[in-house]
């Protein structure tokens, strides 16, 4: 995971939108244009960077090309601040 390129993803609102509109399953990139009041491109290059930094995944189906989340780079993303806020992640039960 390239943080640099993450951090850059989750800086700006409508990606952040993307991937709230993501939480409830695939979509494809005609159904995540309607949502916002921006050009199908300016929302094709959101998901270019969204996808460059490993946030999601597509999966291209006949003419249509889907959306969904990539979980794990998620976790590692709030793992990586929780270690930072010093919180320990302790498995074991006493």
């Amino acid at each position: 995971m390239g943080l640099q390129n993450t951090m850059r993803a989750l800086s700006d609102p409508i990606r952040r939108e993307i991937l709230n509109l993501l939480k409830a399953g695939r979509m494809s990139a005609g159904d995540i244009v309607t949502h916002f009041d921006v050009t199908g491109a300016s929302v094709s290059r959101h998901l270019s960077v969204l996808k460059e930094a490993d946030l999601i995944r597509d999966k291209r189906e006949g003419k249509y090309i889907y959306y969904e989340l990539n979980a794990s780079v998620l976790e590692e993303i709030l793992l990586w601040i929780a270690d930072l806020k010093g919180e320990t992640h302790n498995d074991s039960k006493e």
